[in-house]
């Protein structure tokens, strides 16, 4: 991945990380408390995503240029393997959501966003745990 200039090393704090999974957290509670299903959808991606970043960011590497959900997604995949749980939804969560903000409105049902909020929580719980945040 450093190769193809997706990520970074970075010397992340334990409070930077931190931050990461409270931005998770709180974008986990809006997307519940939300009622436009796009919205709502894009919200939980993005708990995915600051979940994923924070897992990142624990083992001294983050996201470069405007490849940095690919990258986030990718390295997921990468480090984690079989423990990432649903986040296998990750990426085809990326896709559907860049299709609903840019593209088509109107397309996330109540149950994709039911997914994307269990993967989001799943894979924030496996975050905390392998970091011990």
């Amino acid at each position: 991945m450093l190769q193809q200039g997706l990520i970074t090393p970075f010397d992340a704090t334990s409070q930077e990380i931190g931050n990461s999974i409270r931005l998770a957290e709180r974008d986990l509670c809006v997307a519940k408390e939300t009622s436009d299903t796009d919205w709502a959808f894009n919200i939980a991606y993005n708990a995915l995503l600051q979940a994923g970043r924070a897992w990142m960011l624990s083992k001294g590497y983050r996201p470069t240029g405007e490849t940095g959900h690919v990258a986030v997604v990718r390295f997921v995949e990468a480090t984690l393997g079989r423990e990432r749980g649903n986040i296998a939804l990750f990426d085809s969560m990326r896709r559907k959501r860049h299709r609903a903000v840019y593209d088509e409105p109107g397309t996330i049902s109540q149950q994709d966003v039911r997914s994307a909020i269990t993967a989001a929580s799943g894979f924030l719980e496996l975050v905390r745990k392998k970091t011990g945040l």
